[in-house]
């Protein structure tokens, strides 16, 4: 990173995301995040070495939504290894993210596991090992961020009440094989999974192994294997931002996720993990301050991994 410091470079970052608050909308189509306030925005980094940077609303808890995919996916892998594979793809959908024609087109095999398809898949072997996957990833990240962290009922009860493309997602794929417990039941759990509550500070806590080689400074313990590490960033870099992908490695040249909260995490391989929350998305569903804060970021420290 340059010569700036790290909360220099936040501040910055601040100033420049102003002209980019009111060009995105909040995510309607879940009533209990038409809500939120556009005017949010908070920042967190957290480095390897142990420094803690935030600035804004970072500790301000949010609805994490598609962030959690990534934290479900570490733990199936972690669980039954490249088993997972034989249910998810590992490419680029080029395709929005709850898209049933790609689906169908090809057998019921989801492109990968951060569009909602791949994601339910994922949930459904979790279900092979577990009662309740939701309350798995909610301790996994509580455990990650050396904070208990929690889900909002609410939210999963209004993301529930009008997950008819999910659903219609799920039934095709059991009709296929992919999913192979009751699609209602794995829609529950995911839409509960998607209502974890975390904030900025908490999410770049959680997400620190990724940009540490699979190990924790926040919790002292080896989360994953280096190499499923260093996999995990390879899904991040191409998938992780749905169909946007491309335009989004162009800009900040950083293995991310976003999710219809607002929320998005960026990783700094060997340096640093990034959260940022606004909650007014583009049209394809990624938080419009929140990209351009990272962009920023990367500008400013040079940080980008292409």
């Amino acid at each position: 990173m340059n010569e700036l410091s790290i909360d220099e470079v936040l501040a910055e970052v601040a100033v420049l995301v102003k002209p980019h608050f009111g060009k995105g909308r909040a995510a309607d189509y879940i009533p209990q995040l038409a809500g939120v306030p556009g005017s949010k925005f908070g920042m967190a980094v957290r480095t390897v070495d142990g420094g803690e940077h935030v600035i804004g609303d970072a500790d301000e808890g949010f609805s994490v939504q598609s962030i959690t995919k990534v934290l479900s996916l570490g733990l199936a892998l972690n669980r039954i290894g490249d088993e997972v594979w034989t249910r998810v793809g590992k490419e680029p959908s080029g395709t929005p993210f709850n898209h049933l024609s790609l689906l169908e087109a090809e057998g019921g095999f989801p492109r990968n596991p951060f569009i909602n398809a791949g994601a339910l898949a994922v949930t459904d072997i979790l279900l092979d090992k577990v009662k309740d996957p939701a309350a798995l990833v909610r301790g996994f990240a509580g455990f990650l961020a050396d904070d208990p962290v929690e889900i909002d009922e609410a939210v999963a009860a209004s993301e529930l009440d009008n997950a008819w493309q999910n659903r219609a997602i799920a039934n095709l794929m059991r009709g296929k094989g992919t999913v192979r417990h009751d699609p209602e039941a794995v829609v529950a759990a995911y839409c509960r999974q998607c209502a974890l509550t975390m904030s900025c500070r908490q999410l770049a806590r959680a997400f620190l192994p990724l940009a540490a080689g699979g190990f924790s400074p926040v919790v002292e313990e080896t989360i994953f294997p280096e190499r499923l590490t260093r996999r995990l960033n390879a899904l991040l870099l191409t998938c992780g931002i749905y169909d946007s992908v491309g335009s989004f490695a162009y800009r900040v040249g950083l293995p991310a996720k976003s999710g219809v909260g607002g929320g998005i995490v960026a990783v700094v391989p060997g340096k640093a993990t990034v959260a940022v929350w606004s909650p007014e998305l583009d049209r394809f569903g990624t938080s419009v301050v929140g990209a351009s804060a990272l962009e920023a970021f990367s500008q400013l420290t040079n940080c980008s991994v292409l």
